[in-house]
């Protein structure tokens, strides 16, 4: 697992999620601000990286989440390696 296959799986779940175009979607794209993300779209995503990972995400650690860069940047410390 590399930086960049984390970064096209969470782009291509926000992608589907929000039928936003995922050549759009870069490591600074802010989740409410550029895509349009509300709080259950995030609670979707974090779900997802919880599953596909194998680590859980406290509400305190969710709430500090604002681009997609910092999503992947967590997957990329706490994920459990397949």
């Amino acid at each position: 697992m590399n930086r960049e296959d984390v970064f096209k799986k969470i782009a291509a779940t926000m992608a589907e999620q929000l039928d936003f175009p995922e050549a759009d979607i870069t490591e600074e794209s802010l989740f409410k601000e550029d895509l349009d993300a509300d709080s259950l779209d995030l609670v979707e995503l974090l779900l997802m990286m919880e599953e596909e990972y194998g680590f859980s995400v406290s509400d305190d650690e969710a709430a500090e989440i604002l681009t997609i860069g910092q999503a992947v940047d967590l997957v990329m410390e706490r994920a459990v390696t397949k």
